[in-house]
């Protein structure tokens, strides 16, 4: 089992071997034929650069790799073959923006003589230019462009002081599609995001921006039917390994690596991760440390925007628009970078509203932990990991004074100076640590809903939370306030069974709780 590399070479061998492949040209198919230009935001590892791989070696005419695939008897080889510029922007450098351009203008002379032509050009864009000219001229068919990760040399400099000159330069280079608009047959630019290609969409015939649209909704990545019956073998083997039934692994591999949509309705696996799984047998980080940027942890601390992960949120169609670099929100690079997705999608008198939320454990975990170092100051994960397996016993257990003493410990690494207030900071230390422990969180602060701060729903018993904050009174005298308030609102009415109402206080970096268990018929 291997996943698809990225040349056409790659796919060359990886087809004649017959490795597994989901077989994704019907998709293809249905694209290729309804239009002509199109953009298309996928997170990284998600499978744009086998996209790309796959719609290469089609228009290249390489019949005998799609035998026994949808499209194989669909296609006309012959007439559908036409030349293919493909630039991938991992393997352009863009340490500086002369190596940039450099780089571009080595590559595309390295396409032209594999047409045996030659390129007069002396920068990137007469060189683009000159190549799709040349290559319809010479075949007398329309080109084909295929740009994967168009995006990424201004997402490398996102936080650089020159990212606008990046900008410019991919700008600039993009406007050629523009000009050779009568020499194009098909174009394609896949990228995780649509914020650092604003302007290509002013820079040539817009291209038509698949990222939501219901019909590509499973382009990339595996559906559950898709993994289920492609890997059934590696399925079963697994479930041999790890002793259980087929059944509750597959509930398993869905809680840690599914969860995806971007129509509010198919459901997708991330591929990375799953075909890791399928490998290792063993449920751990496959992806978000490979796939998620830097920048991302410091953009939600700095704007103190970690409600985003905390509970779903409703956005309407703009937040999936928004292209300024400069003014950026937290959610918006969430859900291109794959850490949020649409859990459902409502049209409100044909307007879609959107419900965003973190998309599975494999995620939820990681960005919880990365988000615990960046605003807590802890010295490693192996630290929190722990402190969170410890906090978990000490609520199963009841356990007042040691858990207490945990609440305490999440607050005293916060810095004393800090760019966010005593009360903001503690409420979101102390929400993304019971996010992390498993509880359902309230993110804001206000709501006219009647419900706690947290709830932890577990076979044996249900934990509700209230937190109360305020550095002028004692925690004594907070705890009481907090159990008062859930005794007046009933926040326990609605839970069967065991209740476990516990109560959490702040007075500046001195830390309390108060459990009382109560039993429902």
């Amino acid at each position: 089992m291997k996943q698809l590399g990225l040349s056409i070479q790659s796919f060359e061998k990886f087809r004649t071997k017959q490795c597994l492949y989901v077989d994704k040209t019907e998709i293809i198919y249905r694209l290729i034929t309804s239009g002509r230009i199109y953009l298309l935001s996928r997170p990284r590892w998600f499978g744009k650069s086998l996209l790309i791989s796959t719609l290469e070696a089609l228009f290249r005419g390489k019949k005998e790799l799609f035998e026994g695939l949808y499209i194989y008897d669909k296609w006309k080889w012959e007439e559908d073959e036409h030349p293919v510029i493909k630039i991938d922007w991992t393997g352009i450098a863009h340490s500086t923006p002369e190596a940039m351009k450099e780089s571009l203008i080595f590559r595309l002379n390295k396409i032209a003589k594999n047409h045996q032509l030659t390129l007069n050009g002396r920068s990137e864009i007469d060189c683009f230019r000159e190549l799709v000219r040349a290559l319809h001229k010479k075949t007398g068919k329309g080109v084909v462009i295929l740009i994967d990760d168009y995006d990424m040399p201004v997402a490398a400099h996102f936080t650089d002081a020159n990212v606008m000159t990046f900008r410019t330069i991919v700008d600039n280079f993009y406007q050629v599609i523009k000009g050779v608009d009568e020499h194009l047959h098909f174009v394609l630019l896949t990228g995780v995001s649509k914020f650092s290609g604003a302007s290509i969409f002013s820079s040539f015939n817009s291209p038509e921006d698949i990222t939501l649209h219901r019909e590509y909704a499973a382009i990339c990545g595996y559906t559950y039917p898709e993994l289920e019956a492609t890997f059934s073998e590696y399925i079963d083997r697994a479930a041999e390994r790890l002793q259980m039934a087929r059944e509750k692994l597959l509930g398993y591999i869905r809680q840690w690596y599914g969860g995806y949509t971007w129509d509010g309705k198919t459901a997708i696996y991330n591929p990375c991760s799953t075909l890791n799984f399928l490998n290792t047998q063993e449920f751990v980080n496959h992806w978000f440390y490979t796939g998620t940027p830097a920048f991302l942890i410091d953009l939600i601390h700095r704007h103190n925007a970690a409600s985003t992960v905390l509970e779903p949120f409703v956005v309407d169609d703009s937040s999936f628009n928004e292209c300024d670099p400069a003014n950026l929100s937290a959610a918006t690079v969430l859900f291109h970078t794959g850490c949020l997705t649409i859990q459902q999608l409502k049209l409100i008198n044909g307007v879609p509203e959107y419900t965003l939320g973190i998309p599975n454990l494999e995620v939820s975990e990681s960005l919880l932990v990365r988000l615990l170092l960046a605003f807590g100051k802890y010295p490693d994960i192996y630290y929190i990991e722990q402190l969170c397996k410890r906090m978990q016993q000490q609520v199963a257990s009841c356990d007042e004074a040691g858990f207490a003493d945990s609440l305490e410990m999440i607050i005293a690494t916060a810095p004393s100076e800090h760019p966010i207030p005593f009360k903001p900071l503690y409420r979101t230390l102390t929400l993304l640590w019971l996010r992390l422990l498993g509880f359902k969180v309230r993110a804001e602060e206000y709501s006219y809903l009647r419900r706690p701060d947290a709830v932890w729903e577990q076979p044996e018993q249900t934990v509700v939370v209230e937190i109360k904050y305020d550095a002028e009174k004692s925690t004594k005298a907070l705890l009481k306030a907090a159990m008062q308030q859930i005794d007046e609102q009933q926040y326990y009415n609605k839970y069967l069974g065991k209740v476990l109402l516990l109560a959490i206080a702040f007075s500046k970096k001195q830390a309390g709780c108060k459990m009382e268990l109560k039993t429902k018929n």
